[in-house]
């Protein structure tokens, strides 16, 4: 399993758009895509239409109760599963803050499923607290939603810094994807100033450094009305406007990041092929994570 945290700690940069999008289009390429809401917003969750009741098991639950993935896991669609997110989540960092080995707690949870999934996506909350750092310690790369403004290359520099110290301290496997820009207007010479101030920064990393083989993903997210209206309708741009820039820019991200997996090296995973506790081809994520969990 493919895991990518998706991640900025300035909110409105298109993050959990990019979380939720790019998990439905990875699926319509045929993926299994498991998405966790790590966001104490559950903006993820809301997003597809997901709004959890009292008693119903969310991440929280699976984190801090012993709940299993599979209690929690809510189906999309056939090859797309979420792992919602409740406010309670808000609780989670202190309650974490007093279990050992509380970095990797979510690792610990999502390893029996890997084989389940080609991605898990992960929508880390917009800040650089414990929750993001047990992201950071389950995942194999870091996606970077960015705006081209000045302001935001600040902003960059201190979070490869944090994905640097999770990478040296907890995770040495940890990587950064690259950097994916979020309402991109190609036409003004401000987006291209940044986009251009940002590759050759990524071209000079080290090779010790998180970021070294990064880069500026050619595809870019368009400023588009349709992607800012389909959270409100508990819909993914691919069910509430296919035919939408958004929905292009989207699938033309997935396929980029799927052809990007055949020429760097994951993280080698001890994994039971599909079939094997997959319980029909036609299954859903969701119905076999409840088969395996039985």
């Amino acid at each position: 399993m493919r895991s990518l945290a998706i991640l900025n700690q300035k909110g409105g940069v298109g993050k959990t758009t990019t979380a939720v999008n790019l998990a439905a289009a990875l699926a319509r390429l045929g993926r299994n895509v498991l998405l966790v809401d790590l966001d104490p917003q559950s903006h993820a969750s809301l997003h597809v239409g997901i709004e959890l009741s009292a008693g119903d098991a969310s991440i929280y639950d699976v984190l801090l109760h012993g709940a299993a993935i599979a209690e929690a896991a809510r189906t999309v669609s056939k090859r797309l599963s979420i792992v919602p997110a409740h406010i309670d989540l808000v609780a989670a960092e202190l309650e974490l803050a007093q279990r050992e080995e509380r970095e990797r707690v979510l690792a610990g949870v999502l390893g029996p499923y890997a084989s389940l999934f080609d991605y898990c996506i992960i929508d880390c909350s917009p800040s650089l607290g414990l929750l993001t750092v047990n992201a950071l310690a389950a995942a194999g790369e870091v996606l970077i939603p960015l705006q081209a403004h000045f302001l935001a290359l600040h902003g960059l520099g201190r979070l490869l810094e944090s994905i640097s110290l999770v990478r040296h301290g907890i995770n040495p496997q940890l990587r950064v994807a690259g950097v994916l820009f979020c309402m991109f207007e190609k036409a003004t010479k401000l987006s291209q100033e940044v986009a251009g101030d940002v590759e050759q920064f990524l071209s000079a990393a080290e090779p010790d450094q998180a970021w070294h083989g990064a880069r500026v993903f050619s595809t870019t997210i368009r400023r588009n009305v349709k992607l800012a209206e389909c959270p409100s309708f508990g819909k993914h741009i691919f069910d509430y406007a296919p035919a939408s820039h958004g929905a292009e820019d989207y699938f033309a991200l997935a396929k980029e990041i799927a052809k990007a997996a055949k020429s760097i090296q994951v993280v080698a995973e001890a994994e039971v092929p599909v079939a094997s506790v997959m319980p029909s081809p036609m299954a859903t994520p969701s119905e076999a994570l409840h088969h395996a969990a039985q």
